[in-house]
């Protein structure tokens, strides 16, 4: 009897601690995105096969397509300080891409391929020329991929700090494997995302990672970015794809092959980003580059004016 009753205050015990995780996780979310800060009126949508992507389209002249960064808490307000001076230049479309931002985040294991594809079928679908492309940090692979596998669909590219090719060359071993089996636990999985995507620790990141001057991270870039991490039906997916290695591929082959004009612009205060873009040069002597002072991994947010002044010349 006292063994059975022991099982059974175990038990007790074991279900209190899971409801209340539960609980926990569920309050944080409603908590990060009560204020809708990333709610557009002017927002459009495009029902890929695999979800329902959220896209804005604004301005005239050629097509220009912005793609944010791949991070847990990217979407394309990334983009918002660039958007007005675009728009009356080009048709500037930006995109939250599945798993990120306002776009549904169903429970998948992502991938480099799974991304190719749907920057080619947005483009298809929804731009329907070919286009200008704009993209930043890990999301560059993804352009390199979609670009080798259909280079009728894209014409210029800048790549804004792009990951090392060591980097984009690493796959999922059995640490990983397991670190994403414990993520994707629907409780305790959960509790460890909104630890690690907590609002102190995206703003450590714009802090640290993100800008050069800590002092003109706003709060309100934290808020947003807050609320797209938390946003949808399962916003840790991304987030275990991304730490776990499996939307790395190795892009080195597909660099050397594509003839399109790229251009690399980095923060000069980037950890070796120089060094980075000599790195991508060597595969592809076309590519050009420069870096902009006193910016980090977003200079799009940090500096937009020079960002701008950079893609009238290039894409001029």
């Amino acid at each position: 009897m006292k063994t059975r009753n022991k099982f059974l205050t175990l038990f007790l015990l074991a279900s209190g601690a899971v409801t209340g995780t539960a609980l926990i996780n569920k309050a944080l979310k409603i908590s990060a995105t009560s204020k809708h800060l990333l709610d557009l009126p002017q927002s459009l949508c495009y029902s890929w096969r695999l979800g329902k992507i959220h896209y804005t389209k604004v301005g005239t002249g050629s097509p220009l397509l912005l793609v944010h960064d791949f991070h847990f808490s990217s979407s394309s307000y990334e983009w918002h300080r660039m958007i007005h001076s675009l728009k009356e230049h080009y048709t500037v479309y930006t995109i939250d891409l599945i798993g990120c931002g306002r776009s549904e985040k169903p429970n998948l294991t992502y991938t480099n391929y799974f991304y190719v594809q749907l920057l080619c079928d947005f483009i298809k679908s929804e731009i329907g020329h070919r286009t200008d492309l704009i993209v930043t940090g890990e999301t560059s692979a993804f352009a390199i991929m979609a670009c080798n596998n259909d280079p009728t669909l894209f014409n210029r590219i800048m790549l804004i700090n792009p990951s090392s090719l060591q980097s984009f060359a690493q796959v999922p071993n059995k640490h990983t494997k397991l670190y994403k089996f414990i993520l994707d636990l629907p409780v305790i999985g959960t509790l460890l995302y909104n630890i690690a995507c907590s609002r102190n620790q995206i703003e450590k990141t714009f802090e640290e990672q993100y800008f050069f001057n800590p002092y003109s991270a706003r709060s309100t870039y934290v808020d947003h970015y807050f609320e797209s991490a938390h946003l949808g039906e399962c916003p840790k997916a991304v987030y275990s794809s991304l730490i776990c290695n499996y939307i790395k591929c190795n892009i080195a082959n597909a660099l050397k092959k594509i003839d399109n004009s790229i251009y690399i612009l980095g923060g000069e205060d980037e950890n070796n980003m120089e060094e980075i873009a000599k790195e991508y040069q060597t595969l592809n002597s076309a590519i050009e580059y420069s870096l902009i002072p006193k910016t980090k991994h977003l200079p799009q947010l940090e500096n937009p004016e020079k960002v701008l002044e950079t893609i009238r010349i290039f894409f001029s």
